[in-house]
C-alpha cells in the first residue's frame, strides 16, 4: 500500500510552500516554483483538481515532499 493518499492541489501547494518553495511564475493554472538548492518546478494544476499517489509520488521526487508533509 503506497504512503500516499489523494489530496486536493490546493493542500499540495500549501505544503510546499511550507517546505520554502516560493511561486515565482504563474499563468493560469500553471506555477513555476522555485527553492534553494532545487532545481525549479512547475506545478500545473487547477486548486480543487484531485492529486492521486502515484501522482504525489512523482513530485516528491522532484521536490522532496514527505507524505507527512501534507
Amino acid at each position: 500500500m503506497s504512503a500516499w493518499r489523494a489530496v486536493k492541489a490546493r493542500q499540495v501547494l500549501a505544503a510546499l510552500q511550507r517546505l520554502g518553495w516560493q511561486i515565482i511564475w504563474q499563468r493560469g493554472s500553471h506555477r513555476r516554483l522555485a527553492r534553494e538548492g532545487w532545481p525549479n518546478y512547475t506545478f500545473a494544476f487547477h486548486d480543487s483538481d484531485e492529486v492521486g499517489p502515484a501522482l504525489l509520488s512523482r513530485i516528491s521526487k522532484y521536490t522532496g515532499l514527505r507524505p507527512e508533509d501534507l
